[in-house]
């Protein structure tokens, strides 16, 4: 509950300061804004490490578990990438951010679509 308190005002105080800088300076807001940004998503991923050590831990450290932790990490970091575009006003960049991060999560678990593929073929002899 602390944590996310912090992260809460964090995200207030980089707020703030970036509407009141927006008018003098709006590079700055836009560079205040990323940092804030960056500084949560490291607080979240510090939080998020135990949780992706136990997902291992119970799958044994198996193929899909593999595939999991290495999609989750696409989405987290290509979301974040996508709104600090956005935030700066780059809407058509954060869009193809997105899109490489679909790509990249199907190509990612393209063994694991193989595998059901197979498993389905098999079945059906």
């Amino acid at each position: 509950m602390k944590e996310i308190i912090e992260i809460c005002g964090i995200a207030l105080i980089t707020s703030v300061c970036v509407l009141g800088l927006k008018k003098y300076a709006p590079e700055t807001s836009v560079l205040l804004a990323i940092t804030g940004g960056a500084f949560i998503l490291i607080r979240v991923l510090a939080r998020v490490s135990p949780i992706m050590e136990q997902i291992s831990s119970l799958t044994a450290g198996g193929e899909y578990a593999e595939i999991l932790v290495k999609t989750l990490g696409i989405c987290v970091i290509c979301q974040f990438v996508s709104e600090a575009c956005k935030d700066a006003g780059q809407g058509a960049l954060a869009s193809k951010v997105e899109f490489s991060s679909r790509v990249a999560v199907i190509v990612t678990a393209m063994p694991l679509f193989r595998n059901i593929l197979h498993t389905a073929m098999e079945l059906m002899k």
